[in-house]
């Protein structure tokens, strides 16, 4: 993907259910545990670049001595750091419980990593949590908490939810239940979850070695497990599960929405159905950019979305096969890239199709020049492109990228590179449809303003004099805001409904074009239909229907509106 686009955490619990002389002597290592830990985070590591934790818990230990140790880092080589004291026999528990962090809308802090600890002398008291979610009515919750009594040293939606956790846990086990009686969890869950609006895949473990993991009843998080004799094992992505313990696609499975997996002190599984199941809505950027590719179910649809694309692709060159030479923008962009060329392959009855790799990005470029002239002169360069592959004069260029967000890196540094190769035209493709709408539920693209197709969309408005309309959606907004947010509505819906989707990516594509840009430049979008076709299980897409998929995502949209409506008056002042 061009646009730099922070996104979900990754999640893993491990629990071993067998002794430490039995993975001694089947594994040939008393760390088994601990090493699986390693790779499963190593294996998700594409999820999490400012920071990283993990635990372990051990079950025999006596008191006098740590049951549990906990380790966090958010420098810039935060997996690193832990993973490098891992063969410590410390970690040597049977309740291991990893993390990486990506710090979406700059909370970056170590307190902001996971596990989060809520520490009591009694073990069954104790709670280590650590998950993929993001809350949309965090600012309620906390306001909650405070007027019952809690005093939180801050607003991190982990640390709602590990006091709200905390708070049913000493209600459900009283004031004297010794230290030992095991909670009924799945009592807990059904009483604190119901108040979370937002997407979760929550892990942990309590003290005395009871672990769960908790996934939102949309499934708009994803998660996975296995078990077997030796272990039990969650994750956050699917291939993670399968390269640790060697598995196939059908022993892994999907946890269910609203589904609540349990280990006992005594390493029993059960998988009870905790909150009752909503309409799946399962994110589809999971499937266009954020997991990886080596999914058997990912690779499929990624190739799909290509495939899909081929048509307008074609018609963007006006069937030019001769004079086209076909790329994309690394990485992620090459399996969608390979579905495209099988189809174009497919149909080109053995004539020469002309493709290859046309950009490369230095992943080891940095810059940290103060001029901002000088520094955006050297950002051009993030990427470089291969010469010799384009005719000048005579060739389109056709470029595949994941999605479109900001287009900040197509307008000031790939355009402007790709340009230097003399294309006669340069065509855009997006594998997904104009991005739309602000996320409320772990990506980093919280403002209306820093998205391209809402520009796009302002600058139409404008120009087919619909001030009027947008004034109205504008009021709209502030009027839903003093609402619950069951009875709000999506008040930027409006605006998009009254463009075509043709001119919206024709407007986008005039946006994107850098001033100087020799080539034609036009722009693909994939279109929403075809997407849900490629990827029929994951109709999580509300970054481009705004069709959002629990009520406080309405919310998150209306305070986008206002946000920048407002920051367009300060800056009229």
């Amino acid at each position: 993907m061009s646009d730099e686009l922070k996104h979900e955490c990754g999640v893993t619990l491990l629990r071993l259910r067998r002794n430490a002389d039995y993975y001694a002597a089947r594994y040939g290592t008393r760390r088994f545990g601990s090493r699986k830990l390693a790779l499963l985070l190593e294996k998700q590591h594409n999820r999490g670049q400012d920071g990283a934790g993990m635990a372990a818990l051990k079950l025999d230990a006596v008191p006098g001595e740590p049951y549990y140790r906990l380790e966090k880092s958010n420098s810039a080589t935060a997996l690193a750091d832990i993973l490098s004291w891992i063969d410590d026999d410390a970690w040597n528990g049977e309740v291991l419980l990893g993390h990486l962090r990506y710090g979406t809308f700059g909370r970056r802090s170590l307190a902001a990593c996971h596990p989060v600890v809520r520490e009591s002398p009694c073990r069954n008291r104790t709670i280590l949590l650590a998950g993929n979610f993001n809350l949309t009515n965090t600012s309620a919750l906390f306001t909650r908490l405070t007027a019952s009594g809690h005093h939180l040293s801050d607003a991190l939606d982990s640390h709602i939810l590990l006091a709200m956790i905390g708070h049913r846990l000493e209600k459900l086990l009283g004031p004297d239940d010794g230290g030992e009686r095991s909670p009924d969890l799945v009592r807990l869950f059904r009483e604190a979850a119901p108040e979370w609006d937002g997407g979760y895949f929550l892990c942990g473990m309590l003290g005395n070695g009871e672990c769960f993991a908790l996934r939102d009843p949309r499934g708009i998080r994803p998660g996975y497990w296995y078990f077997d004799d030796d272990v039990m094992v969650t994750a956050s992505e699917r291939p993670a599960l399968q390269t640790a313990f060697d598995l196939t696609s059908a022993e892994v499975e999907e946890v269910p929405p609203g589904a609540l997996l349990l280990v006992g002190r005594d390493g029993r599984v059960r998988l009870e159905q905790c909150l009752e199941p909503e309409t799946p809505r399962r994110c589809v950027f999971e499937r266009i950019y954020f997991s990886r590719g080596n999914d058997a179910d990912i690779q499929r649809e990624r190739r799909k979305m290509g495939k899909l694309l081929t048509d307008p692709v074609l018609d963007a060159v006006d069937g030019d096969w001769d004079n086209t030479f076909f790329s994309y923008i690394p990485n992620t962009a090459y399996t969608c890239f390979l579905g495209m060329l099988e189809e174009l392959v497919a149909r080109h009855q053995g004539r020469t199709l002309r493709f290859g790799q046309i950009a490369v990005k230095d992943v080891g470029f940095r810059t940290f020049i103060s001029d901002a002239d000088c520094r955006k002169e050297l950002s051009m360069h993030t990427y470089d492109v291969v010469y010799g592959l384009v005719r000048p004069g005579a060739d389109n260029l056709v470029v595949l990228d994941d999605s479109i967000v900001r287009g900040n890196t197509m307008r000031h540094s790939i355009l402007r590179i790709l340009d230097r190769l003399g294309p006669k035209r340069i065509v855009v493709v997006s594998a997904a449809p104009p991005v739309c709408y602000p996320d409320g539920y772990g990506i980093d693209m919280a403002s209306l303003g820093e998205l391209v197709a809402f520009e796009a969309a302002v600058a139409l408005i404008r120009r087919k004099h619909l001030d009027r309309l947008f004034q109205e959606c504008v009021a709209a907004a502030r009027n839903d805001l003093l609402l619950p947010d069951d009875r709000m509505r999506n008040r930027v819906k409006p605006i998009y409904a009254a463009l075509g989707f043709e001119e919206l990516c024709e407007e986008i594509g005039r946006r994107l074009r850098p001033e100087g840009l020799r080539a034609e430049l036009r722009v693909v979008f994939q279109t929403p239909e075809n997407l849900r076709r490629a990827c029929p299980d994951h109709t999580g897409d509300w970054y481009f229907s705004g069709d959002y998929p629990t009520p406080g995502g309405n919310r998150v949209v209306n305070q986008a509106l206002i946000h920048y409506v407002d920051a367009v008056n300060r800056r009229a002042y």
